[in-house]
């Protein structure tokens, strides 16, 4: 247990569920897209669904996308900001199978064409669960300094991952892996008991059979 489970997260209200986790959720998907957003999808389950309007969830998850965290005076008008962006945002609700209440499933599109999907809950206090990145499963709790890897699946390819972290020192707390199928794309998170810096995250992408690295730090 940690302070916020006590106390609850610093945030602009009025929900830590609905505010906070969103603002969470948002947050690592715009920072898996690695580029400046042009348009997001964002579907709604359950809780979510019924009251995002009236608990400010559709303006914390935009917020979050836009990189701001759950403190940020901006969040109350993230909206009015994503507009003055070019940021198309579309909201839609949906039924998901075997979801959490406060689930959204959020599809990005970059200025590039890049695009990147992910499937998150607010589990409540302001925590969170990322479920699926680009509708893989994974779990990413936000807690840790985590390596999301994106790869080809090829032997060797954890191994050197790994091994590389194990040179610096740096203990793995939660590993994950996960693939479309065998020989296709996969991806890794690796949550760590300490901070990296960024030199980490870019030699991995030098790694072979890499496709792609993103480290999120938590808050």
């Amino acid at each position: 247990m940690n302070v916020f489970d006590i106390i609850g997260p610093v945030m602009i209200g009025p929900s830590s569920s609905h505010t906070a986790g969103a603002a969470r959720i948002g947050r690592i998907a715009g920072a898996l897209l690695e580029e400046p957003v042009k348009s997001a999808r964002i579907f709604l389950h359950g809780s979510f669904a019924k009251t995002y309007k009236g608990h400010g969830t559709d303006k914390a998850l935009v917020a979050g996308i836009m990189g701001m965290k759950p403190d940020d005076e901006r969040l109350k008008h993230s909206l009015e900001l994503a507009k003055e962006a070019g940021i198309s945002v579309e909201f839609l609700t949906q039924d998901i199978e075997n979801a959490h209440p406060n689930t959204a499933l959020i599809e990005l599109t970059g200025i590039s064409g890049k695009q990147v999907s992910l499937q998150g809950a607010s589990v409540g206090g302001g925590n969170i669960l990322v479920e699926k990145v680009n509708h893989m499963p994974v779990e990413i709790s936000g807690q840790y300094t985590t390596l999301v890897v994106m790869h080809r699946d090829a032997p060797g390819t954890i191994a050197g991952v790994t091994n590389y972290m194990g040179s610096l020192g740096v203990n793995i707390c939660n590993f994950r892996l996960s693939r479309e199928q065998k020989g296709g794309t996969a991806v890794m998170t690796i949550e760590l008991d300490s901070r990296v810096g960024p030199e980490v995250n870019e030699h991995i992408k030098q790694l072979p059979n890499i496709i792609g690295s993103v480290m999120l730090l938590p808050d």
